[in-house]
């Protein structure tokens, strides 16, 4: 079968509600997307993890310390689960991870790398900034896992099987994850005194979190989309994100800030976080 037949037909398969479910039913066209998107996802959950793992120590009870060790240990899982489907299509895990240093982190906690990646691994470029402060892990935890979470709901819904499956697991623990910032995020925002440091960290990670949805109408979101490996456009995934974040930080007395997107500094592709 020709390269176009074989693209023909795995379209005509997708758009027929049906799933993929192993290499030899892929073009190497989707093959190669999917390897891109599960890599991003893998990364970013392993660099996640490696980033929470201080606030073990340095969390501000011993309740937190539980919490904390179990969101890195369903972070860790994660991306062992990730990395396990990229080796199911032939990518050499061992070596990757080798070659990248993920607990690598800014020094400047206030730098702007905008939506610049400052290595070559494919973690989403928020990890790269450190988490100084226990305002930090919360309202990290508040906005990326939420936003992580509005992305991934279009890869439950998506065509490659082994992936959407391993998703609903993920899924249900980063839901914990995000409620534990929303507790945080109310606590924090109802104490006079520590009102005004929250609502300037909310105004930092929320702006680095608008940032990784992507350009709207972009090309590789389209054919992200063809492939039905994302079902919406970048900036609607991004809208839902935003107005979501808003009512919530309301309810806490807080304001999420204005955010000026400068469309030409945006990637064009959503990043997969973990």
């Amino acid at each position: 079968m020709s390269e176009q037949d074989a693209e023909a037909r795995l379209l005509q398969r997708i758009r027929a509600g049906e799933r993929i479910e192993s290499s030899d039913e892929m073009t190497e066209e989707y093959r190669r997307n999917v390897i891109h998107l599960m890599t991003m996802q893998a990364d970013s959950e392993l660099a996640g993890a490696f980033g929470y793992v201080p606030w073990i120590m340095k969390a501000p009870t011993i309740e937190e310390k539980h919490v904390v060790a179990q969101i890195v240990k369903d972070e860790v899982r994660h991306a062992h689960v990730m990395y396990g489907l990229l080796e199911d299509l032939g990518v050499d895990v061992a070596a990757h991870i080798a070659r990248h240093d993920f607990t690598l982190r800014l020094d400047d906690a206030a730098a702007d790398i905008g939506t610049r990646r400052v290595a070559d691994d494919k973690r989403v470029n928020i990890f790269y900034y450190p988490i100084d402060r226990w305002a930090d892990f919360v309202f990290f935890n508040f906005c990326m896992d939420r936003g992580a979470g509005h992305q991934l709901e279009d890869v439950r819904q998506g065509s490659y099987g082994p992936w959407a499956r391993a998703i609903e697991g993920i899924f249900k623990e980063e839901k914990m994850h995000i409620r534990h910032g929303e507790l945080w995020v109310q606590r924090l925002g109802a104490d006079p005194v520590t009102r005004p440091e929250a609502q300037a960290t909310l105004g930092k990670w929320y702006v680095r979190t608008m940032n990784i949805f992507g350009r709207p109408g972009s090309p590789r979101n389209a054919l992200y989309r063809k492939y039905r490996l994302k079902l919406r456009d970048n900036d609607e995934v991004r809208q839902v994100f935003a107005r979501e974040v808003m009512e919530l930080a309301e309810a806490a007395g807080l304001k999420a800030p204005e955010w000026t997107p400068a469309w030409d500094r945006l990637p064009e592709e959503a990043q997969i976080p973990g």
